[in-house]
């Protein structure tokens, strides 16, 4: 567990509670030592989070408190709220459901004032049934991407002329209407990028490959002139 993630979910475990929680109980509840809660109860005291209590005795927010993870101004508010909205409109199922989620995690701790601010935004991604987002293939795209998994596609160019390819896929990048798979294509020795829209069948091999220095993301990147860390 990312030590980010730890501190929210120990901020969560203290938030609304009327009694002392122990050291014992936070260290199980997060699936840590004792050492981790005593060292990220500190960090955080020190941070200016109003934890009041001791080892030995519990810990518990200070009365009156409300203390979000993350101290959020009404801009930085709104902009992860169309961006959760962006998500859920393009990024397919899979990521829009956990952008939701996250927003709902975040919402949970705001501040009235805060919270009635992200409802109040007015920019909108409607979710159309009928776009490729809504197909699955973005999904099973990104999850080959995350797995590293070999993928056999038949393709049509922009002259609908069909092949086959076996392609090690990269990264997805959207530029507003369309999506292109980036990928080490096998057939060309080189890097390609593919719509996934003329994507006719796809399936993977079997296979997996590494992530090499020689056509890798950060070579496929500089194959088309963008700084693999300007990327990030």
């Amino acid at each position: 567990m990312r030590r980010a993630d730890r501190l929210f979910l120990l901020i969560h475990a203290l938030r609304g509670r009327r009694q002392a929680i122990t050291a014992q109980q936070l260290a199980k509840t997060l699936a840590v030592s004792l050492r981790t809660v005593y060292r990220d109860v500190a960090d955080l005291q020190r941070s200016g989070v109003p934890i009041e209590g001791e080892a030995g005795v519990g810990y518990v927010l200070r009365k009156g408190s409300d203390i979000p993870p993350l101290m959020f101004s009404p801009d930085e508010l709104e902009a992860l709220v169309v961006g959760t909205r962006f998500v859920r409109a393009f990024a397919g199922e899979r990521l829009g459901e956990s952008a939701t989620a996250a927003l709902l995690k975040i919402e949970a701790v705001l501040p009235p004032e805060l919270k009635d601010r992200s409802r109040r935004t007015r920019i909108f991604a409607p979710q159309l049934g009928n776009r490729i987002e809504a197909s699955g293939l973005i999904d099973a795209l990104h999850g080959a991407i995350s797995d590293l998994r070999v993928l056999r596609l038949l393709y049509r160019d922009n002259e609908a002329r069909a092949s086959q390819r076996e392609v090690e896929p990269l990264c997805l990048s959207f530029w507003g209407g369309s999506w292109t798979l980036g990928a080490w294509c096998r057939l060309r020795g080189d890097f390609r990028n593919f719509r996934p829209d003329r994507i006719v069948e796809y399936a993977p091999t079997g296979e997996t490959f590494g992530d090499s220095r020689e056509r890798g993301l950060d070579a496929y990147l500089r194959s088309v002139g963008a700084n693999p860390a300007d990327a990030r």
